[in-house]
Formats: C-alpha cells, structure tokens, sequence
C-alpha cells in the first residue's frame, strides 16, 4: 500500500498545544515550585524534559507500521496488569493515593499506560471478533469482563475519574466495533447507576457531588475547589487579566498546572483564550475521527477511534469540572496539563494516529 503524508493539521496542533502547555505549566506552577522547591523552573524544566521525550516517542511510533503493533496488543496489556498491582505495593503515595511508581528517577502512572494498552488490545481484538460483537453474551460479556479487572485495579489506588474514563471509552469502541445500541444503552444505565453506588459508598466522593450541587454550601472545605475556579474564569473576562497575571495560583486554587490549569488560562487569556484553545481540541478531535473513518482496515478504524475517543473523554471531562459542569475530579487536560508519563504517552499515541493517516483511504 502506498504511504501518503502524515496528517499535518494534526501534527501542528500537537506541536502548538505542548508549546502552549509548558508555558502555561510555567505560568501557574512558578509561585509554589519557587515555595516547595526553591526553584520556579521546577515544573516547567521537568514538563520540557517530558515534551522531549514525547515529541521522540511520537516520531518513533509515526515511523513504525502500526499494523505491527498487533503483536504486542496481549504482551502490553499483562505487563499493564503486573504495573497496576506493583504500584498497590511499591508505588509512591501522595494526596491519600498510590498511583506513582519511580522509575529511573522518573514517576509514572501505570493508569496512564493502561490507557493505550486497552486502546490497543481492543482495536485487535474486537477487529479479529467482529462477528461476535452484536451478541451480548459472546462479544460484548468478554470485555466488560477486562475492562473490570483494569477499572478494579485502577479504584483500589484510588483513582475513580480515570477508571471511569476507560469504562466510556470501552463503550465508544463497543460502539464502533458494531455492537448493538440497546446493549450500549442498557450497560449506559447499568454504569451509572453503579457510579451512584460508588460515589455513595465513599465519604469523599459523596461530599464532591454535593459540593458541585451547590458549592456554597461549604465555601472553605468541599466546595472551595469549584468555587476558585468560578473566581479565577470569572477574573479574566473576555481577554483575560495577561499571560502570567492570574492571582489565583499564589495557594488559592489547589493544582493549578495539572487539574484546574484551564482555570488559570481563562483568568490570564480570557473567554477568548478558553475558546481559542478548545477550538484547536476540536480540530484535533475531527481530523482524528476523519483518520478513523478513512482508516484501511477495521483495526485501524478503532486504534484511531479510541485514541482520538480518550483524548476527546480526558477533555470534555476537564474543562467541564473546570466550568463547574460536573462533580470535581482528577483528569488532566490532554497536552497542556503538567504530567510527565501522561504527555509522554499521549504522544506517542498520536504518533501511531498519524502512521495511521498515511495509510488512509481517499475520502
């Protein structure tokens, strides 16, 4: 099959959103690395190390056909499993959670890896079963069944919004692998109706509902996050108070260069600024889906889907507790946010997107 040219809208808005990204990372994180540390390039010298390693991972993996990548689909899901249980045991706590392990001196989320490995599995496994997927019972039981183990894991560091996250990506690959609509629907209900139980079942996660139902309720404890951030978009106006301007990153909205940096763009670059950046999300998210439909094959459709399905999920999901659209939780913002295994990993996934968009059929 002949190669055409990488997908280079794609390409550029990478590159343009990891620029920006570590200049914002800068930007809200300089007060308190310069407090913790004693050094306000902490963070940003870090997120520079981590964008390196992306932008390399992303060219080897451009570079390899990614229909080789089918041989490693089980090998990487196991070694994911093996992450997931290490990290209960040795990992490094922070914030009440296990969800690191040092590597070489370097963290890594084994959540993170989860991501891509299920991705992976999937898109080989549902291309190979795809006469299986419109039966409940045979096609759809199995990776319910998977996706449990990994969401398990996952809970027990805890960690609720990523495991939550690969339950609806499990659903969207469902989905486009040809199950049937009503059994999406049914396990739809199902799924939220677990998360209810779980959201009951744990004190904290109960209280972050009922503070997203009405924040001033307990302005100093659990509704202070929403509430900050409202302060800090509200601040910024149309353009915003000036790169680097935001008063709420001195200590007043908790993480503000992982979690809420969307709130610190929005008070130094304004609605106008929020919307510029949500715009290039957008383009990345219809010239992924454009690669998923032209894709070659049926394995490449669903690679490129639940890549560009994951980042479009950790997106929505981000700006929306950012907005006080639904209950605070702990997603990053694909790209922008601080996170070293999280940039570096979602590169190199847009690395095998655009070895996809090489092999694209004309649309």
């Amino acid at each position: 099959m002949t190669k055409k040219p990488i997908d280079y809208p794609i390409l550029l808005t990478i590159i343009i959103l990891v620029a920006f990204g570590t200049i914002m990372v800068f930007s809200a994180s300089f007060y308190y690395a310069q407090l913790r540390w004693g050094d306000r390039y902490y963070f940003f010298k870090r997120q520079c190390i981590w964008a390196v390693v992306g932008f390399i991972a992303m060219a080897v993996t451009a570079n390899i056909s990614y229909w080789k990548l089918q041989k490693f689909s089980k090998l990487l899901l196991v070694i994911t499993i093996i992450l997931l249980i290490a990290v209960l045991f040795i990992g490094v706590e922070r914030n009440n959670a296990k969800r690191w392990l040092n590597v070489a001196g370097l963290s890594i989320q084994p959540s993170e890896i989860a991501k891509f490995s299920l991705i992976l599995f999937l898109a080989h496994s549902m291309s190979l079963r795809r006469d299986k997927i419109r039966y409940f019972f045979k096609g759809v039981v199995p990776y319910l069944l998977l996706t449990g183990v990994l969401f398990g894991l996952i809970m027990l560091q805890p960690n609720f919004s990523t495991a939550g996250s690969l339950v609806i990506l499990v659903l969207v690959m469902l989905f486009v692998a040809g199950a049937r609509i009503w059994h999406l629907g049914f396990l739809g209900i199902c799924g939220a109706g677990a998360a209810g139980a779980l959201v009951m079942a744990a004190r904290y996660r109960l209280e972050r509902w009922m503070a997203f139902l009405d924040p001033w309720k307990d302005p100093i404890e659990t509704g202070y996050q929403m509430i900050q951030s409202l302060y800090s978009l509200g601040a910024g106006g149309l353009f915003g108070m000036g790169l680097g301007e935001s008063r709420q990153k001195y200590l007043y909205i908790p993480y503000p260069e992982t979690d809420f940096i969307f709130a610190i763009i929005g008070e130094e670059l304004g609605f106008i600024g929020g919307v510029i950046l949500i715009l290039l999300f957008v383009i990345l998210i219809w010239r992924g889906l454009k690669i998923a439909i032209t894709a070659p094959d049926l394995f490449g459709c669903l690679l490129a889907s639940g890549i560009i399905g994951m980042i479009a999920i950790q997106t929505i999901i981000n700006v929306a507790v950012v907005t006080a659209s639904m209950p605070p939780t702990g997603l990053p913002l694909p790209f922008v946010s601080f996170g070293g295994s999280s940039l570096a990993i979602s590169m190199a996934s847009i690395g095998v997107l655009l070895n996809i968009s090489r092999y694209a059929k004309t649309s």
